[in-house]
């Protein structure tokens, strides 16, 4: 699991990444990203109600996301903060190399532009 020092604290913080940053789409989920003062870099998930009822099922695609996101972290050290969004149900029986790749392209991405 990742460690609550890369993860987001407040609402303060999703409002403020929302509205300043920058969005990368997939078919499956997106990135937002903005630059932060923070030093470090750090994620939030949000999958909605509308993608799965289940409260159960939408802890497990966080728990699997931010599993990924832990494994990707030492490759980057951006101070950024990065939102990932789920628009499918697909993610939570996604093979997990898949969805670690696709977390990796979309971290990548965020670095180009």
């Amino acid at each position: 699991m990742l460690s609550q020092k890369y993860r987001f604290h407040s609402r303060g913080g999703v409002r403020h990444t929302y509205q300043k940053g920058k969005t990368i789409r997939t078919s499956v989920l997106s990135l937002v990203y903005a630059p932060n003062s923070h030093h470090i870099q750090r994620f939030g998930v949000v999958v909605s109600k509308k993608v799965l009822k289940s409260a159960v099922g939408r802890n497990r695609i966080r728990r699997r996301i931010y599993e990924a996101i832990r494994l990707e972290l030492p490759e980057f050290t951006t101070p950024q903060d990065c939102l990932f969004v789920v628009f499918n149900r697909s993610v939570k029986d996604m093979p997990f190399r898949e969805l670690r790749y696709l977390i990796h392209e979309l971290l990548e991405r965020s670095l180009v532009e």
